[in-house]
């Protein structure tokens, strides 16, 4: 036997101290390693409240909608959804999502809606800091 101290931090699990590996295999795991399981990448975002819930509005996009006389009815707002969705699975962060004309500014990681701007007020607008548009 070798003079040297085995170190049992050292020994691969599943093998016996000191026991030498078997022949032609080498020293480690005795079987293929399978992915953890839990929730998926989906239900993780789900959870966040992204993804799946309706997006949440700024005051400033409350008002801005008010003013404008936005409608926001159930279609365009699961649009609009679908639209923030989108951009998120795309790894966007500021995204401008197109409704049926009416420009709406999110902040796609917080789910919320920033601003609306609809055809009328579009002419002369820039829209600054966003990484990504989508038509809804």
């Amino acid at each position: 036997m070798s003079d040297l101290i085995n170190n049992p931090a050292l020994i691969p699990p599943g093998t016996a101290a000191g026991a030498p590996a078997p022949a032609g295999r080498p020293a480690g795991p005795q079987a293929p390693q399978t992915p953890a399981s839990g929730p998926s990448f989906a239900e993780v975002l789900a959870q966040q409240g992204v993804g799946g819930t309706t997006p949440t509005f700024s005051k400033h996009a409350l008002e801005r909608l008010s003013r404008r006389g936005v409608d926001l009815n159930t279609q365009t707002l699961g649009r609009l959804t679908e639209g923030i969705q989108r951009a998120a699975g795309k790894g966007a962060r500021n995204s401008v999502v197109f409704v049926d004309g009416t420009a709406f500014v999110a902040s796609v990681q917080n789910n919320t809606v920033i601003t609306a701007v609809t055809p009328e007020a579009m002419r002369s607008h820039v829209f600054t800091n966003i990484d990504s548009a989508v038509i809804a």
